[in-house]
């Protein structure tokens, strides 16, 4: 290191990079884990800073910190708050499990910068006596998990899922009157129409919004106040409360304190559920992205019956060919959300005593997921789903031809002569109506009003 500063910490003496916010125990830190270079997303950042800022203020309001110092210790932790200083947050994820070396870092950094931001005070602002006042990693951080994930939530996946459920309800609204075939197991069923089939999918994205709204009641419990294990020492009795309550009114949501320190300290179980219904969205997504791409299958030789919009070639050696290149996009998407699920439940196992011990990948896996799934959601939406044309002639075709539509005449011929039909027209690759004048008495008005499609969408008997 070339142009160094000298640092001092409980261990001895360090250097640093001259221009570093940081001082003596991020520095070791980052030297003894050089793994991934991963470090926290921008957002986990905004989110500590935040907690440094809300805890200076009710520090202050505690009188346990002087205003000069709260004052210069809540602006500095506001620049962290906006990402002024995310080069120097330089730890790897994959660190000390509780977090304690990030947790440093942000006490560092906000505490050089408050003390250039300060006035009226020749108090020189300390990273643990002062920006880290009656706080401990231990509580800091599964705060920090909770808060970033609910602000991710709140802030961008919930809207985008939401701009995916109003796009499905929109396409189906407007193919209302296509009706195709319908399949299970692959093989062709009864008729649906496409505003059905797209109203399960809508479903399935509300549910989603659902689950992750519940799932936050539990995530909003903060346990900031627990220090370091849930006992409280060394902060105020009251610092639990009115941290959880500034935190609400500084953010806009409603976080409590939570409601066993033990229990939120020594467990992440309140974000391993909420990353199992991220997965359970992931999972949905994974389904109706895979229907589009069946859908879309072809040109000539799948099933065609939804056009995707051409966005990019699909080849670099066959001309003209054109892939669903967003739905591949997305499933991949879902394939590292199911993933990332699994290391989360891995890490929600590893809680020892007083303390879980891999919050870091916590963080880092549960954020990923929140930000990935909210940004493939809305590119779903607006580069597949909103400009997704319905092949009418030949879902139309496929729909007159489909044996399956033989079901609606059994209360009319049977079981057995239907059946015969069905072999018939598939045997000879025509339309069952046909086949079935030729192999009933009925009518061709019975026919046509057994056999519309559009009848068979709409359930069973009525009086």
């Amino acid at each position: 290191m070339a142009d160094y500063r000298i640092e001092k910490d409980s261990m001895g003496e360090v250097k640093v990079p001259k221009d570093a916010y940081y001082g003596a125990q991020t520095q070791r830190a980052f030297e003894n884990f050089p793994v991934s270079n991963i470090g926290f997303s921008s957002d986990f950042i905004s989110a500590l800073g935040r907690v440094k800022k809300v805890a200076a203020i009710v520090n202050s309001d505690l009188d346990l910190l002087v205003d000069e110092v709260s004052d210069a210790v809540q602006k500095a932790a506001q620049e962290v708050i906006d990402n002024k200083f995310d080069s120097d947050f330089v730890v790897d994820i994959f660190q000390t499990g509780s977090g304690t070396s990030t947790n440093m870092n942000a006490n560092e950094v906000i505490a050089k910068r408050a003390n250039e931001l300060k006035s009226g005070t020749d108090v020189t602002i300390h990273p643990n006596d002062h920006v880290n006042f009656g706080q401990s990693s231990n509580d800091v951080i599964p705060t920090t998990i909770r808060v970033s994930a609910a602000l991710s939530i709140k802030q961008k996946l919930i809207p985008a899922l939401q701009l995916l459920h109003k796009a499905l309800l929109e396409k189906g609204d407007e193919l209302k009157d296509v009706v195709k075939t319908g399949r299970t197991h692959l093989m062709d069923a009864m008729p649906v129409t496409i505003q059905q089939e797209f109203g399960g999918y809508a479903r399935q994205i509300e549910l989603g919004i659902k689950r992750l709204q519940s799932a936050l009641e539990r995530v909003q419990e903060l346990p900031q106040g627990g220090t370091a294990v849930g006992t409280g020492i060394n902060t105020h009795a009251e610092f639990g409360k009115r941290f959880a309550a500034a935190m609400s009114e500084d953010t806009g949501l409603e976080f409590v304190e939570a409601e066993n320190h033990f229990e939120a300290q020594a467990t992440v179980d309140a974000p391993v559920e909420l990353s199992g219904q991220l997965k359970t969205i992931a999972v949905g997504l994974m389904k109706i992205g895979n229907d589009f791409r069946w859908m879309n299958s072809g040109p000539n030789s799948g099933i065609g019956e939804l056009q995707l919009k051409a966005l990019q070639p699909g080849s670099s050696i066959m001309p003209g060919k054109v892939n669903p290149v967003i739905e591949e996009s997305l499933t991949m998407v879902c394939a590292q959300v199911i993933g990332n699920d699994a290391a989360i439940t891995v890490g929600g196992q590893s809680g020892n005593f007083e303390l879980n011990v891999m919050l870091p990948v916590v963080a880092h896996n549960l954020l990923q997921s929140i930000d990935i799934l909210a940004n493939a959601a809305k590119n779903f939406a607006e580069r597949s789903v909103q400009g997704l044309t319905a092949n009418r002639e030949k879902i139309k075709q496929m729909v007159g031809k489909n044996p399956v539509l033989v079901t609606a005449l059994n209360p009319l011929i049977g079981y057995d002569k239907a059946a015969k039909i069905a072999k018939t027209a598939f045997a000879e690759d025509r339309a069952v109506m046909e086949v079935a004048k030729e192999m009933t008495d009925l009518s061709e008005e019975e026919l046509k009003k057994a056999l519309n499609p559009i009848n068979m969408t709409t359930g069973g008997f009525s009086d």
